[in-house]
């Protein structure tokens, strides 16, 4: 059975947990593939309210194996206290796995994350402080530390003495910070160790091993599209590939095993951070969007920037990623609108541009054009299928279909596990 990739085709936060959550019950492995705890998921289940960080969704679904992948960035104490969150309220996760080449955030990651944010004054980029960018810095920089050196004390002091070489000058002579102590930092992730081994594994090995079993493997990204290092709007962008390529990087499973690649999309545009947005509203309208459909980040605790719905990032989202279907969620958040705008182009030196520019500039002066839509006021929110919608529902819908380039095939219509209209089937 071929692989899934599912993955967000805007600034991040359109939903990809509970689209991961619906499909959980169906799969047997949910991978998290990039990124580290600067992500995070709201899941609804029942009336229990979940918010995932750095642990994959599917670790909700009894059935399926939760795999953090080699591509992901690793703080344990986080992940030690989410897991021990998610035990206090009954849920199993004995089950889950964690790729010993995955990298560790370390407390001088977090450090330089937050000292070099705060030195760049009204350049800064936004980041959440967690020390994801930094890690992954020394990753390619190849001075990083991997789960698996947590079980070998000595290798594990000489990559962190390296690392804190060339860091402490920093942190002492540019920032005027006090030096890390290399000790200290050895001995507290030492101790991580007991309490992770258990569920390190090769996660490369036994997810391909999976799949030629048959077994059903869903990849699932962190962020979104347009915050992709190399294809999002840099540098206002995440330190990882959240699109499919950094699916197959992120987990060691090869690119002619992917069958499906799902795009999340929200129904209308909302962004965290710094950067250019064309569609961002500073009107009432920004605000009810953002009231409605409760816009703020699960991890950063920060209000999100809403807009309207913008069909030229939803193009590039199904070109870079090559996608075959999206799920659209929160159409309910939409109700109430006479007419909903949405962005089919954008207006750049006065000329009409239909795909998204590559040129950082010009992006930062796109003007959105917009197709007026009719809205509804119909609560749509126990709709069960596609028909069940109002007609001016049903037609917005069709409209951001083909305005996107991939079908839609899924609709979420609440917040809850079951509140989702599937037109067809994923798997």
């Amino acid at each position: 059975m071929p692989a899934l990739v599912l993955l967000g085709a805007q600034w991040g936060d359109e939903g990809k947990g509970k689209a991961t959550d619906l499909l959980g019950g169906s799969v047997d492995y949910v991978v998290r593939y990039q990124g580290g705890n600067n992500a995070g998921h709201t899941v609804v289940v029942g009336d229990q309210k979940y918010a995932l960080h750095l642990l994959p969704s599917g670790i909700l679904s009894p059935g399926c194996t939760p795999v953090i992948g080699n591509g992901v960035v690793v703080d344990p104490a986080v992940l030690l206290s989410e897991l021990s969150g998610l035990n206090d309220r009954g849920v199993d996760t004995s089950k889950l796995l964690i790729s010993g080449n995955a990298h560790l955030i370390t407390p001088y990651h977090q450090t330089i994350d937050k000292v070099t944010e705060r030195f760049l004054g009204s350049r800064k980029i936004g980041t959440t402080g967690r020390g994801i960018g930094p890690a992954y810095a020394d990753k390619i920089n190849r001075v990083g530390i991997r789960v698996q050196d947590l079980f070998d004390e000595s290798i594990l002091h000489q990559k962190v003495e390296a690392a804190l070489h060339e860091k402490n000058q920093l942190l002492v002579k540019l920032f005027n910070r006090r030096a890390i102590s290399v000790d200290q930092v050895v001995e507290e992730y030492l101790g991580y160790a007991e309490q992770i081994k258990d569920f390190v594994a090769d996660t490369g090995l036994i997810l391909n091993k999976a799949l030629d079993e048959g077994k059903v493997v869903l990849m699932e990204g962190g962020q979104g599209t347009l915050l992709d290092v190399d294809h999002g709007t840099y540098p206002f962008v995440t330190s990882s590939n959240p699109t499919a390529g950094g699916a197959c990087t992120g987990s060691g499973i090869g690119p002619t095993k992917i069958s499906r690649v799902i795009g999340i999309l929200k129904a209308y545009t909302t962004r965290v951070g710094a950067g250019p947005f064309p569609t961002e509203l500073f009107d009432e309208d920004g605000e009810k969007l953002r009231v409605i459909g409760h816009e703020r980040g699960v991890t950063t605790g920060r209000d999100r920037r809403c807009g309207w719905f913008d069909a030229v990032i939803a193009r590039y989202a199904t070109r870079v990623n090559g996608l075959t279907d999206f799920f659209l969620t929160k159409l309910d958040i939409l109700t109430g609108w006479e007419q909903i705008p949405v962005c089919v182009a954008y207006e750049i030196d006065g000329k009409r541009v239909e795909e998204l520019p590559y040129n950082q500039s010009d992006f930062h002066h796109a003007k959105p054009i917009y197709e007026m839509l009719p809205g509804w006021s119909e609560d749509i929110t126990k709709a069960q299928t596609f028909d069940d919608l109002p007609k001016n529902a049903r037609a917005y819908v069709k409209a951001l279909e083909e305005m996107s380039g991939a079908p839609i095939s899924a609709i979420g219509v609440g917040p809850g596990r079951t509140e989702t209209i599937e037109i067809n089937s994923f798997l």
